[in-house]
């Protein structure tokens, strides 16, 4: 079997390694500045970087006004250009400098573009302050017109025949041995402006923009400075490294706090603290893949390009500038926020943001639903005697408790009452005491109409006119023993619903939906309206705690009520309780059967949203899983329930994963109506996913077999 070499290193999975820096600068002093410089790029060589991206004018320093029209200044400006190009020429990092350039009648306010010992490229600052505490107008003239352009350094290595180095704010510097490593510059007040220079780049292909930036501090200065990355990243679908002067800048009239940061699609990746005694970094893993694959399913991103004329003779034209990066090689780790459960974050304030959208969310469908079907307005109590009744099955599992606890909250935001809601737990061979204990304790809790209806008679007789075996009482659980007792639920829950004027309420979850964990047609595959088809397994006990915890059906504190079942409920095993267990044995569990949910959805996740291949997921997971004691849990996730997974385990339960979710598309193609709510993605074919029902899994299947180590 073949297996990818390289399966731990990060650029395997198309990442790679940028650094934010800053360095004390001494002022007018070119040679001592590229000599600190050097030392922090070969710190970062040495810790597998690929982009070091340093400050404004880092050179020469910002804040020596005339002193940037003095030829010593200037000839020393140079000769550190070229000192700094040979103490990297044997260093993997493509280094981004600040630099005063002449070219011409002007000096410019450029970033220099240096890899392995050769300038690839100079880079002009196009917006120049002239405001406030800025006078750049006074010494630098606007790169605007150096579009195409070439500077004349014949004695910079680097140089072509000619003696020239590309010059412009139309420069691309891409990597021609990573894929979609592909960077552009722009200088500091480039980034402020409506319309940045780096916009029209990423619509020309740039996906990792930089900013080398001099900036001073000023009280809130640095909340501004995120908000401009990270919707510049956002925006851009691009990683946004900024980089700010630091310790040495004059303080004549100014300060300066050495801000480095990444954003990545207006996630925050890292940031180094401010105002840092010595030199400092922000290391980040960019993730060029992802960038590649939002581009490419936002059709509207290069329709803005065609809008704007990017690339065209009659728009704006953009020159690629090629290098040779020879990445680092081996096990380097993965330096980037990482979420075990990418569906549920780890901050907890955030998490109670999401649990509050998500469930309002679902509400609102349901009520919208109901009014329709009633014939009501927005805004308005619906007439009980039009509203058509809830009519739902409660199991006492966490699916069907939170979709009653929606149906619940729909009611009261309706006017309508809770007895509106007709509810049944339906015991069958394999009911536990505890399960049917909980489903009755909460349907009282709550005050709705509830029966319970006992499937067992109507399913052996269904078994025995089958001539299944355990119509006869014989101990063969297979897939038909399990189905008559699902599609009996489901058949009498529609039959009511006929009886009695109501609509049957999905609780299937989205995670069942990927991997066909349903029983099609005339089971808990169907039902009138599925407010749970966008949730995710592994958000609903987060749904229901927060529920609690924000006493939305009674006070946070009550107790011996709704609030005390549904935190009981939270503490039982997931499991459909179809097949009967003996007495000592453990009661059936669907994760024994299918795979742990936590690593079915994270790898839902990455193919649903982000497009994925199976060996990136497994790399991903591997650093996610393989270590319980690091990184984030989410708030309120049990201890107890904390474990890690070896790449074995990820790279065996994704290859059920895989298989499921080929074989049971059939499933999600008649899919009932029901909302999406999480970012990552919904299952329904009139929304985010559509898939011939008859598609193979091989070669997603080759793919994990061959990219993964081990059977």
């Amino acid at each position: 079997m073949t297996t990818v070499r390289e399966f731990r290193n990060l650029h395997t999975h198309g990442f790679a390694r940028v650094a934010a820096c800053t360095v004390p600068v001494a002022m007018a002093d070119p040679a001592t500045n590229a000599a600190r410089i050097a030392e922090q790029v070969q710190a970062l060589h040495d810790d597998g970087v690929d982009v070091a991206l340093f400050p404004e004018l880092s050179l020469s320093g910002y804040a020596i006004d005339d002193l940037l029209l003095q030829d010593v200044l200037l000839d020393a400006v140079d000769a550190a250009v070229v000192d700094l190009a040979k103490a990297t020429a044997k260093l993997r990092p493509v280094v981004v400098v600040g630099a005063p350039i002449r070219s011409g009648a002007r000096l410019y306010n450029c970033a220099v573009v240096l890899h392995r010992g050769e300038v690839l490229g100079v880079v002009p600052k196009v917006n120049l302050p002239n405001y406030r505490e800025f006078y750049e107008k006074r010494w630098f003239a606007s790169g605007d017109d150096a579009r195409g352009t070439m500077l004349t350094r014949a004695h910079w290595p680097g140089a072509d025949e000619d003696g020239d180095v590309p010059f412009g704010p139309d420069l691309i510097f891409r990597a021609t041995d990573l894929p979609d490593l592909t960077i552009h510059v722009e200088v500091c007040e480039d980034m402020w402006v409506p319309i940045p220079p780096s916009a029209r780049a990423a619509l020309a292909g740039a996906h990792v923009l930089l900013n080398l930036s001099a900036s001073p501090i000023t009280v809130a200065r640095a909340e501004d400075r995120h908000l401009l990355a990270r919707s510049a990243s956002s925006r851009c679908n691009a990683a946004y490294l900024y980089a700010a002067a630091s310790a040495g800048e004059s303080t004549t009239d100014l300060s300066w706090d050495g801000m480095t940061m990444a954003y990545e699609m207006g996630d925050l990746l890292g940031q180094s603290a401010r105002f840092p005694e010595g030199a400092a970094s922000t290391v980040v893993d960019i993730d060029l893949d992802r960038l590649r694959q939002e581009r490419i399913r936002q059709g509207s991103f290069d329709d803005n390009r065609r809008s704007e004329l990017i690339g065209t003779e009659d728009g704006e034209l953009f020159r690629v500038v090629e290098f040779d990066l020879q990445p680092a090689g081996g096990d380097l780790g993965l330096r980037r926020p990482l979420d075990r459960f990418p569906f549920v974050p780890d901050d907890e304030a955030r998490l109670a943001l999401d649990c509050y959208e998500a469930y309002n969310i679902q509400v609102s469908g349901l009520e919208q639903r109901l009014r329709a079907i009633a014939g009501g307005s927005a805004g308005k109590p619906l007439d009980p005697q039009r509203a058509p009744k809830i009519v739902i099955g409660v199991s006492g599992g966490l699916d069907s408790t939170h979709a009653l606890i929606v149906a619940a909250k729909a009611c009261d935001r309706l006017g309508l009452p809770r007895t509106h809601i007709l509810g049944f737990t339906m015991p069958g061979f394999a009911t536990s005491k505890g399960t049917k204990s909980n489903a009755i304790k909460l349907m009282e809790s709550l005050e709705i109409t509830w029966e319970e209806l006992d499937i067992t008679p109507a399913a052996r007789q269904m078994l025995k006119d089958l001539g299944h075996p355990a119509g006869n009482g014989e101990e063969v659980y297979d897939v038909t023993f399990e189905n008559v007792q699902a599609g009996l639920r489901t058949d009498f829950l529609f039959r009511a619903a006929n009886q009695r004027g109501g609509i049957v309420l999905g609780t299937g979850d989205l995670s069942e939906l990927a991997l066909g964990w349903c029983t099609y047609g005339v089971g808990d595959q169907m039902s009138h309206y599925g407010v749970n088809a966008g949730v995710p397994k592994t958000l609903m006990q987060h749904l229901i705690r927060w529920v609690v915890s924000s006493g939305q059906l009674e006070a946070a504190d009550a107790k011996g009520g709704v609030n005390d079942v549904l935190t009981a409920i939270l503490t039982q095993e997931i499991s459909p309780e179809l097949i009967p267990a003996k007495p000592g044995e453990k009661m059936q569990s669907t994760e024994d059967s299918i795979g742990p949910y936590a690593l079915h959805d994270f790898t839902l996740f990455h193919v649903l949203r982000r497009g994925y291949r199976p060996s990136k997921i497994a790399f991903l997971a591997l650093h996610a899983w393989q270590d319980e004691s690091s990184g984030e849990w989410p708030a309120g996730y049990p201890e107890a329930d904390h474990t890690a997974y070896d790449l074995a385990t990820i790279k065996r339960w994704e290859q059920v994963f895989f298989k499921r979710f080929f074989a049971n598309q059939f499933k999600r193609s008649a899919l009932p109506n029901g909302p999406k709510v999480v970012s990552g993605g919904t299952m329904s074919p009139r929304g985010d996913w559509r898939m011939p029902s008859d598609a193979s899994a091989k070669a997603w299947l080759d793919e994990l077999d061959g990219g993964v180590p081990g059977d």
